[in-house]
Formats: C-alpha cells, structure tokens, sequence
C-alpha cells in the first residue's frame, strides 16, 4: 500500500468513525431527524450486514473483514498504479476498517443515512459502508479495463 493510499484510508476510517460519535451525540438511538423528503438520519445498532442479515453473528462478519483485508492488501500490488486504483483500494480498506473496529469494540455497527428514493426505503447505513461500495465499483472498472494484471507500474 503506497503512502497516499494508507493515509486516504486513515481520513476514511477517521471520517466515518467521527460523524458516527457526532450523530450518536445529537440523535438518540432508534430516533431519526429529517433532514429533507426522503433523506433522514436515523441512528441504529446494527447487529448483522445489509437488511440486518445475519444478525447477532459479528464473528463473521468479522471474520469476512478480515480476509477481505488480507486479499485486498494481497492484490493491491498486482493492480496498476494510478491515482483512481489508488482511491479505490484506500476507500474499501478505510471503509472495511472502521466498520471492523465497530465490531471489535461495540459489537456492532453504527448506522445513521436513511433514504427513501421512489418509495424504496433503503437499508440505513454509514460513511463506511459508501466508501467500501465506491471502491468495489472503482475496483470492478479496473478489472473490467484489464488493469488488475500484474501490469508494469508506472
């Protein structure tokens, strides 16, 4: 991991982990504050994943971070090297970490944005959570370009 990429990851893990404490402060747990018509900020504990899969089973949650820590760190080097790569993995590592550390030390994850866009009320999640999918789709469009190949780092 470059440099830059490990000190992206720290702001990511530092960002998601102070706007949880601040929302927690200000909004009382299971309480929500509308921000605006289908945008609220809710706070929840979440036990499991997504739609609260799995829930009351951290280990593996845990678990799961932890590998895909190792194969993110593991296959970073086989990536080119390039500012958008670069983001991508600083953005699924911070992301992953910070809801690890959730998990280590409270034993859940602290959610807070809630949307509700065209009648869907999507699952509430956090900082965290949009980081590790913003990397995985930078991710996928590396793979799909070909430049998860081992190619000659630049």
């Amino acid at each position: 991991m470059s440099k830059k990429t490990f000190i992206i990851a720290i702001i990511i893990l530092i960002i998601d982990q102070l706007s949880k404490s601040i929302i927690e402060i200000y909004i009382p747990l299971n309480e929500s504050l509308t921000i605006f018509k289908g945008f609220s900020l809710t706070v929840v504990h979440n036990f499991g994943g997504a739609w609260s899969i799995f829930a009351n089973m951290s280990y593996l949650f845990i678990l799961f971070s932890i590998i895909s820590l190792i194969f993110l760190i593991r296959f970073m080097f086989s990536f080119k090297n390039n500012i958008r790569n670069n983001i991508a993995f600083a953005l699924t590592t911070g992301g992953i970490i910070s809801n690890l550390a959730d998990r280590l030390f409270l034993g859940y994850v602290r959610d807070f944005l809630d949307f509700t866009i065209f009648g869907y009320d999507y699952p509430i999640f956090n900082i965290a959570d949009v980081s590790i999918v913003l990397g995985v789709i930078l991710l996928i469009y590396a793979i799909i370009k070909g430049e998860d190949k081992n190619v000659k780092n630049n």
